[in-house]
């Protein structure tokens, strides 16, 4: 079947679109129609999310609010012991109720591990415990220092010539300081300066999902900074769970979408068109293996399709049988041509017997040539009927240059024609005109000199639907007898002939040669 030449397609989106598969066309389509859906179900979980998040900033605000808020006072509190202990050992080293008012304020936190030591500038212990604290750098008379050091901190509060008040808390017992009252759920605490040290206190599990909330508060000490972090709104429960439908929704209508249109639609009409594209002339397309799956359409298309078959191949039987009418008709006219073309070459030749005189036989002869010249190329046409590609004008001149060697008049019985043709093929018009041609060539080539010698060739021009005929004698070059026999007889018929033949006929007077361009069907 032919392929039609449809335009090209454009630029743009539109463009692209029409280019795309009617599967992907189905899939963006439903994702755009689920989409306000989806934006729904994504706004009602953020929304979700956000309540639950704001809960859990609220309530760790409260609880960095205590814990922050008792770590200050007690650390506050033992700045200000702190600093009056020192004062007073350093007015009196033998200041024993100072030193016992300060070791009564850290006795609630003693069990816990937290130590104080009162020393003077040469380093020796004026009250409380030796601490083994490295890396002291000496400090200003009543500045004060908070350090995190190792599973630690440690507050020091500077004095006169280089004494110091210094007092310890582990870890645990920070965590314990640190933790807020009440029922409170997973939290992580840290201690934080502001030049990047830290110090865990209580630590918060990981997990892959886990998300945080985290807040600071400002201790009052030095620049320490208390960090508490809480797990935000878990994505397992309302996000994940939304999203995870989400995309579930968005795979399921995309595989139903594509189910539904690759079952009822293209892969039926995949069938249909390999089943139309495979079609012959005189089959009938059969789409009964279409099923009860594909859509109603479809099954319509197919059956519009049979009976398109069927009517053509009823057209084409009746084509057929008229064809083979139409070529009885025509060989039966062509025979009966061909008979009564043979039935008036035999009554001439009948007449020129009882002819009364050279010239009436001569001129009957000449008449039985032209005669079986159109003979000769009907019954070569009607031989080539059957495939109708044409004439072969090989075997046409070749008939044709015996029977004019069998009817020469006896003065001419010596002519010798020789043929040099190649194998072409022409149309009927083509070769009758050519064969009278030759005919009146030949017949003025014999008329001009009895024993002449004729040569005919036609050959193929480059071009492929053209050839040169050329008819050359020694009788035919120019002289004053030729040109009485051209204008006398002759030089008409052949220009006519030429006509008909839509060419020019070519003289060369040198070498007395004929020859005319004729149109070609090709080659056998």
């Amino acid at each position: 079947m032919e392929k039609l030449d449809l335009p090209p397609l454009g630029q743009g989106p539109a463009a692209a679109f029409a280019r795309m598969p009617t599967g992907a066309k189905v899939f963006l389509i439903l994702v755009g129609a689920l989409l306000p859906l989806a934006l729904i179900a994504l706004f009602t979980t953020l929304q979700t999310t956000r309540s639950a998040d704001e809960e859990a900033r609220a309530r760790l605000n409260a609880v960095v609010k205590e814990s922050s808020g008792v770590l200050a006072n007690v650390l506050a509190n033992h700045v200000g012991e702190l600093r009056e202990g020192l004062a007073a050992l350093e007015r009196d080293r033998g200041d024993a109720p100072s030193c016992t008012r300060l070791a009564g304020a850290f006795a609630s936190l003693s069990e816990g591990g937290t130590r104080f030591a009162i020393t003077d500038g040469r380093g020796a212990v004026l009250c409380g415990q030796r601490l083994a604290i490295t890396g002291v750098a000496v400090l200003k008379p009543g500045e004060v220092d908070a350090a995190l050091v190792d599973k630690g901190l440690a507050l020091r509060v500077g004095g006169q010539s280089g004494a110091s008040a210094t007092a310890y808390y582990p870890v645990a017992a920070l965590a314990t300081l640190g933790r807020p009252s009440g029922f409170v759920p997973e939290y992580g605490s840290a201690l934080v300066k502001a030049d990047g040290g830290s110090l865990t206190l209580r630590t918060l599990g990981d997990g892959p999902l886990t998300r945080r909330e985290t807040m600071r508060a400002q201790l009052g000490v030095d620049d320490l900074i208390l960090q508490m972090s809480m797990p935000g709104a878990p994505i397992a429960s309302p996000l994940m769970i939304a999203t995870v439908l989400l995309v579930l929704m968005w795979i399921a209508a995309s595989a139903i979408g594509w189910f539904v249109v690759d079952r009822l639609l293209i892969r039926p009409l995949r069938r249909l068109r390999r089943v139309v594209r495979a079609y012959q002339p005189g089959e009938v397309i059969d789409p009964a293996f279409y099923g009860h799956l594909p859509a109603a359409e479809i099954r319509e298309l197919g059956d519009t399709f049979r009976d398109i078959s069927r009517t053509v191949q009823l057209h084409e039987a009746d084509l057929a049988e008229g064809l083979v009418r139409q070529t009885r008709l025509t060989r039966e006219v062509h025979h009966r041509v061909k008979n009564n073309l043979q039935v008036i070459s035999s009554l001439i030749n009948f007449h020129a017997r009882g002819a009364k005189g050279p010239e009436a036989s001569e001129a009957y002869a000449s008449i039985q040539r032209r005669v079986d010249a159109l003979a000769v190329v009907h019954r070569h046409h009607y031989a080539e009927m059957e495939e109708n590609r044409g004439i072969e004008l090989r075997p046409v001149i070749g008939e044709l240059a015996s029977n004019i060697r069998a009817t020469a008049p006896p003065q001419a019985a010596g002519i010798g024609i020789t043929l040099e043709v190649d194998p072409l093929l022409v149309t009927q018009d083509t070769a009758v005109a050519v064969a009278f041609l030759i005919t009146e060539i030949v017949e003025l080539a014999i008329t001009c000199n009895p024993a002449a010698q004729v040569r005919i060739s036609a050959k193929a021009l480059p071009e492929g639907d053209r050839a040169v005929v050329r008819v050359s004698s020694p009788a035919l070059v120019d002289s004053t007898e030729l040109q009485t026999f051209l204008e006398n007889r002759y030089s008409r018929v052949m220009t006519g002939l030429a006509r008909q033949l839509r060419t020019q006929l070519h003289h060369d007077p040198l070498t007395g040669a004929y020859e005319a361009s004729i149109a070609v069907n090709g080659r056998p």
